[in-house]
């Protein structure tokens, strides 16, 4: 092969066959994101980028166990996989034994199009959102309201190979749209988010009669203290709240007595009924409209991953089922250790609850035995106790009262301190399940669909100045 060939399967052959070591697994990742942004009701800026990363990890057998190396750079060319197949290499014998170590995967169907060219996107993607974009500016503009905000679409093509002979390969789209309304005076703010595949799915023209709406809402403001509060959680906020459980659900660290899933005296609550409601969360890689790779593609091990499972394929998987928790992230490794069956992290999450209501339907039955509160979203995050998951963080662009089954206005905004756990067995109506973008972690984690809740007692534990 010419040192000067680019093509990903090519590197991930070439890679391979320069290895030395025991085991070897390559990860050849392609990358091409377009993007707008816009500010004042006009465009700022637009582009087109790519690029590329390689992953080599290195397996080395010894007589105390086996090794791994990690080592990962950016636009590398087929000369310079040398390099980096001996510095994975040089990692790996100047490691301890890898405690998650396993023999790597074998057996796995190739993938038919792994010789395919990695796939693309372009500023095409936006050809039909930038024309209603384009009509979304003119009428935010002659009512006086002015919209800021960005969309960025990229496509990762992943190219797996292993010395154990797996080849696979996955063609990852993520698109995410933000859109902020203001007020010229900038006393009122509002924010809608979307996710989507390819953006024939979105409507900016909606999202901007929706933010028209709330901006209408904060016209009348009132102050609130803290306290618990009937509150409805939109599906954004529920989505950043359970995305943060799941990255919280390793089975060794329960079974371990680490975490929220820790059974007092040993052991896991798997099997253990976690909310009244029929409440189900799952991860399914082919889930329409939210699919992800349906096998392990990791560059790193930890709680809940592990390099040794790279290509190990995957199953749609209940983590609750009706309320009851039926299964924690696990790797082949820990799942040994904890007796669980195999369930590796999938990159998307659904939750549902059987609710047909859409959130304008729940707001129309709140309010009417005392205040209620409806959220847009939540942001800083972070965790302060993991033995019950506390977390806190703040409530952002807009925060509205309730009364009598109608929005009356804004109020403050609120520090908030609550588990995600105990939400869901608090929770008295889950609305209808629906795609959704996480606000706060809308950088790692965008295909979710999750229903607003419904909490009867949120805990608001201090007012924010926040916006």
């Amino acid at each position: 092969m010419s040192p000067r060939t680019n093509k990903p399967h090519e590197i991930v052959e070439r890679a391979l066959s320069l290895s030395r070591a025991d085991g070897c697994v390559v990860i050849a990742g392609e990358h091409s994101t377009a993007n707008l942004r816009w500010a004042r009701n006009a465009l700022t800026t637009n582009g087109v980028t790519r690029g590329r990363d390689v992953t080599v990890i290195a397996t080395v057998d010894g007589s105390e166990g086996t090794a791994s190396g990690v080592v990962s750079r950016s636009a590398v060319t087929a000369a310079e996989l040398e390099p980096l197949v001996r510095a994975a290499e040089a990692a790996a014998r100047e490691a301890g034994p890898a405690e998650d170590a396993q023999p790597l995967v074998t057996g796995v169907p190739q993938s038919p199009h792994f010789t395919d060219a990695p796939a693309e996107t372009s500023s095409a993607v936006f050809d039909s959102f930038a024309p209603a974009l384009g009509e979304s500016f003119a009428r935010a503009r002659s009512a006086g309201r002015e919209l800021y905000g960005f969309a960025r679409h990229e496509v990762v093509s992943s190219y797996l190979g292993t010395s154990t002979g797996v080849r696979l390969r996955h063609d990852q789209p993520t698109g995410t749209l933000e859109l902020n309304a203001k007020t010229p005076d900038r006393t009122r703010s509002a924010w809608a988010g979307r996710a989507t595949r390819d953006f024939t799915d979105v409507d900016p023209g909606a999202m901007d009669a929706e933010l028209a709406q709330r901006l209408v809402w904060a016209q009348r403001r009132t102050e609130l203290p803290a306290g618990r509060y009937e509150t409805l959680l939109p599906p954004t906020a529920v989505a950043d709240l359970l995305v943060y459980q799941q990255w919280s659900a390793a089975a060794r660290d329960a079974a371990e007595g680490r975490t929220v899933f820790s059974k007092a005296g040993g052991g896991t609550r798997v099997g253990e009924k976690l909310a009244q409601l029929p409440l189900s969360l799952r991860s399914d890689p082919h889930a329409a409209g939210l699919e992800c790779a349906p096998f392990v593609l990791t560059g790193s091990s930890g709680d809940d991953a592990s390099v040794f499972d790279n290509g190990l394929p995957l199953a749609a998987t209940h983590w609750i089922r009706d309320g009851v928790l039926e299964h924690l992230l696990t790797t082949r490794h820990s799942a040994g250790l904890t007796g669980l069956p195999v369930t590796p992290y999938t990159d998307n999450l659904i939750l549902e609850g059987g609710g047909t209501q859409s959130l304008a339907e729940m707001v129309a039955a709140s309010g009417h035995d005392g205040p209620a509160l409806l959220l847009t979203c939540l942001w800083y995050i972070r965790e302060v106790d993991p033995a019950s998951l506390l977390l806190t963080g703040l409530t952002r662009d807009g925060v509205y009262l309730v009364e009598k089954g109608e929005v009356v206005g804004e109020v403050n905004n609120f520090r908030f301190n609550e588990s995600p756990v105990s939400l869901l067995s608090r929770a008295t109506e889950a609305g209808r399940t629906e795609p959704t973008l996480p606000r706060e972690w809308g950088d790692y984690f965008t295909r979710a669909a999750m229903p607003a809740l419904r909490i009867p007692d949120f805990n608001m534990s201090s007012v924010s100045q926040g916006v």
